[in-house]
């Protein structure tokens, strides 16, 4: 196992890399706004701020790993690796988007429906790398439980506010 892990360590860094590259860009873009998640009235359960960096640099990472894994063993069932992986990039492209809307823009109700867009492109591509790699798939489970868990909070934020 660790031999193929090294085999293929230039794409999963690169894999890695895209995700938390585009987490990164966001947070500085959306980094002046931030402060409105502690002058806003938040729902039960809503975590510290400090909590969204640590999350997002786990799910970004296993993000690349399931992508990484997904284009190493494409072979395996190339039409699904090939959606699987569009879906991907264009969720990465809406996630990216989200912050900006929640945070620069105020504007919880179109995040929370933005939000649902994503889950969906979520939930397409997950279902898409289980036929690649179930180990791909199973790894965005976390993803998908904190897509539902934002969502929450960003739809309870909008109703509060």
């Amino acid at each position: 196992m660790w031999n193929k892990i090294k085999e293929h360590l230039p794409t999963y860094l690169i894999a890695i890399a895209i995700p938390l590259g585009v987490g990164i860009l966001s947070a500085l873009l959306t980094r002046e706004s931030m402060g409105i998640y502690s002058e806003i009235n938040t729902p039960p359960l809503a975590p510290p701020s400090w909590l969204f960096p640590i999350a997002w640099t786990i799910l970004y990472t296993l993000m690349g790993i399931s992508s990484g894994i997904v284009y190493i063993n494409k072979e395996k069932n190339h039409p699904a690796a090939r959606s699987g992986l569009l879906y991907y990039a264009v969720s990465l492209a809406v996630n990216f988007f989200w912050s900006i809307i929640f945070f620069n823009m105020r504007s919880f109700l179109l995040a929370f429906i933005w939000l649902l867009l994503l889950i969906y492109l979520v939930v397409r591509y997950v279902l898409l790398y289980g036929k690649v790699s179930k180990l791909s798939a199973y790894l965005q489970i976390p993803y998908i439980v904190w897509l539902l868990f934002a969502a929450y909070l960003n739809i309870a934020i909008y109703i509060i506010n």
